[in-house]
């Protein structure tokens, strides 16, 4: 079932609307370093208060406070830009509320019944726009719906929409490239991927055990030894099905003496040249960026989660921006996973270059790989209870 949208909860006028967002945005001390979450739902907010609806209480979570009040979290600096952001719309910000940080009361977290009926009492409606929560199984999230009619805002509904696309309509080629450190950390998306797409690129840490699969030596790199089998069953896989796994065939290395060199550890492809002991893997090579490039200028849609290497180290940062360029310049449907990734596209100027840049990381790749959300799951039920869909 699709998910219900801010029109199925017509009419609005006079009610009273809670409004979960995702505004967990970065701080350094009490000064914001990156408002992306805080603007984007303001769309769906400014929609709300021109429908009519008479009061909107907004409320997220901000960091990790442990389930009690810590001022570092407070949602102080959010809400003094979060009104900036209404005025420019032209929005009455006396209709707006935003409660202070969710995750202040340990009863957020643990799903707590009587947190929830907190949350809902006095409201009407319920809109969550907080996809980068929607895997959680949180008061806030999934508690709402079973009491109010509820609705996907317009971040939570695009989120899905590009999501979708990939998964049920991509345009072939269907290339997805992860990184990132540990193989096991991403397996199930991997393995999800793999039965989706045309070709799979894989780099950053993770690449080391798959090199290590093919019988190369690896150095002092990052290895999951434990699954090196697990790598040669996707090997398999991927021939059975007549898809690719394509890894590095050279890699950036820091030696032993600490300098970074690349060549020490030749071609680690096919040919059978391995990094030495003692050298340290830290990003792709300018071959496989090459390669990787390639693939990309050729799909039709494009996943990209993780980077490529340890690219805050600008000794190895030329393998995540050589692939940060690829996907901006790629004509296929682009979608980007948060996280690091994103953060990687933003230094290089490039995050306004793909046509969706995801705002939660974990969320997506667990779409990815389970095909539903707690959230979307909670949306999805209380329509069919309320019957809200209107097509």
């Amino acid at each position: 079932m699709q998910l219900p949208k801010l029109e199925d909860l017509r009419p609005v006028e006079g009610k009273r609307a809670l409004v979960r967002c995702d505004f967990n945005v970065p701080l350094a001390g009490d000064v914001i370093t990156d408002d992306l979450r805080i603007r984007l739902p303001v769309e769906t907010l400014v929609w709300l208060l021109h429908e009519g609806a008479e009061r909107l209480t907004v409320c997220s979570h901000l960091g990790r406070p442990k389930g009690r009040p810590d001022a570092r979290y407070s949602m102080a600096p959010v809400r003094r830009r979060l009104y900036e952001l209404l005025e420019d719309q032209g929005a009455d910000t006396r209709r707006v509320d935003l409660l202070e940080n969710l995750r202040f009361d340990a009863r957020e977290e643990g799903n707590d019944p009587s947190f929830v009926r907190s949350l809902v009492a006095g409201h009407d409606l319920y809109v969550d726009d907080a996809f980068g929560a929607a895997h959680r199984a949180h008061a806030s999230i999934v508690g709402p719906p079973a009491f109010l009619p509820s609705a996907a805002g317009r971040v939570l509904a695009r989120e899905v929409e590009a999501l979708d696309r990939l998964l049920y309509r991509p345009e072939r080629p269907f290339v997805a490239v992860v990184g990132g450190a540990k193989l096991s950390d991403k397996l199930g998306v991997v393995e999800a991927l793999l039965s989706r797409v045309d070709t799979l690129l894989v780099g950053g840490g993770m690449c080391f055990t798959f090199l290590a699969a093919r019988g190369h030596s690896t150095g002092d790199s990052l290895l999951e030894s434990d699954y090196v089998g697990t790598c040669r069953s996707l090997f398999a896989t991927a021939e059975a099905q007549g898809k690719r796994i394509l890894v590095p065939v050279d890699i950036l290395a820091l030696s032993p003496e600490g300098e970074p060199g690349e060549g020490e550890s030749g071609d680690i492809g096919y040919e059978g040249a391995d990094i030495p002991p003692g050298w340290l893997g830290l990003d792709i090579g300018h071959k496989t960026a090459r390669l990787f490039a390639d693939e990309i200028a050729t799909a039709g849609s494009v996943f990209w989660n993780g980077p490529m290497g340890l690219f805050e180290d600008s000794r190895f940062t030329a393998g995540t921006r050589a692939l940060a360029r690829a996907v901006a310049t790629t004509d296929a449907f682009t979608v980007v996973g948060g996280g690091d990734t994103a953060s990687a596209l933003k230094r290089f100027g490039l995050d306004n270059r793909v046509d969706h840049l995801s705002t939660g990381g974990g969320a997506s790749l667990e779409y990815i790989e389970k095909g539903d959300l707690p959230g979307l799951s909670a949306l999805r039920e209380c329509a069919a209870r309320h019957d809200l869909l209107v097509g």
